[in-house]
């Protein structure tokens, strides 16, 4: 990560009764990862009205930044072999449906930093809200040895 001159953050607080992740096997699976930074959204509203869909890419980027940060609290990302699944979550205007561009934004980071073990599979999905108002949400499943 350093090489790619990206800062892992503090593993956001949880905003209602869960954890940031939990492991079962080999598997660790995170939470939803909203984008916060320094504790703050970055952001809100919904993709195609309020944040355009470039800033929501950068946002959809910042959920996969928060979840490593929950993954390397739990089992630290050395132990990770490979990104499993990624789930985006959009928060869409009526009518807007780039959803796969937006959470390009969490898969492409996930590729600059485990590279060939960051391909996974994926859902991007529109919905009408998310939590606290924020425009994109995205959790993870990966795979530890």
């Amino acid at each position: 990560m350093a090489e790619l001159g990206v800062d892992l953050p503090k593993v956001a607080a949880p905003v209602a009764a869960y954890v940031p992740a939990a492991r079962s096997g080999s598997l660790v699976f995170t939470s939803g990862q909203l984008p916060f930074v320094d504790g703050t959204l970055a952001a809100t509203g919904k993709v195609g009205a309020e944040v355009s869909p470039e800033e929501a890419k950068e946002h959809a980027r910042l959920c996969a930044l928060n979840a490593l940060a929950a993954v390397d609290a739990l089992v630290g990302l050395d132990s990770v072999t490979r990104v499993v699944k990624v789930v985006g979550f959009v928060a869409s205007a009526e009518g807007f449906t780039g959803q796969p561009a937006v959470v390009n934004g969490a898969s492409e980071l996930l590729g600059e930093v485990f590279g060939e073990a960051g391909q996974h599979a994926r859902s991007a999905v529109g919905v009408a809200e998310l939590p606290l108002g924020a425009p994109v949400e995205v959790e993870l499943v990966v795979e530890v040895g």
